[in-house]
């Protein structure tokens, strides 16, 4: 008897234990229509940003990702060694990123990636260090 409380008891502690390691709790969602990202935090809602996505030309892929790394002081391999700050990479070489190209956010303005003001940036990349890539997730919708 004592054996197959034993058991129960791992294998609840096993269920719960996989779910909440496996929920991402942060959620960054990206439209390209209306140039925003929206943070929710364990379903709350944080802030809602202004971002510049691929301008004419560029494409910033749709879908949904896990954080796969987090970079503070990147700079861009692709495109003349540009500063990329607090860098957040989610599909290969496209990443959420502080921009110092203020006047452009709201509009579509980079190569791909998604910018966004650097307080913002850094605030979303201190997030996702937080609560580690594989709670971290990033949407981009049209």
């Amino acid at each position: 008897m004592r054996k197959i409380f034993v058991a129960v008891l791992a294998f609840v502690f096993l269920q719960f234990h996989t779910v909440s390691a496996s929920a991402a709790n942060l959620i960054a969602n990206i439209s390209l229509s209306s140039q925003t990202m929206t943070v929710s935090q364990n379903g709350i809602v944080k802030y809602r940003w202004k971002v510049s996505t691929a301008r004419k030309g560029y494409v910033t892929p749709q879908g949904s990702w896990s954080a796969k790394w987090l970079s503070k002081n990147h700079r861009s391999r692709k495109y003349d060694n540009a500063p990329m700050p607090f860098a957040v990479f989610f599909n290969g070489g496209y990443a959420v990123h502080a921009t110092f190209d203020l006047k452009r956010l709201g509009r579509p303005a980079s190569h791909g990636c998604v910018r966004l003001h650097p307080q913002n940036a850094a605030q979303f990349f201190s997030m996702a260090s937080r609560s580690g890539l594989k709670n971290t997730r990033i949407v981009v919708t049209r």
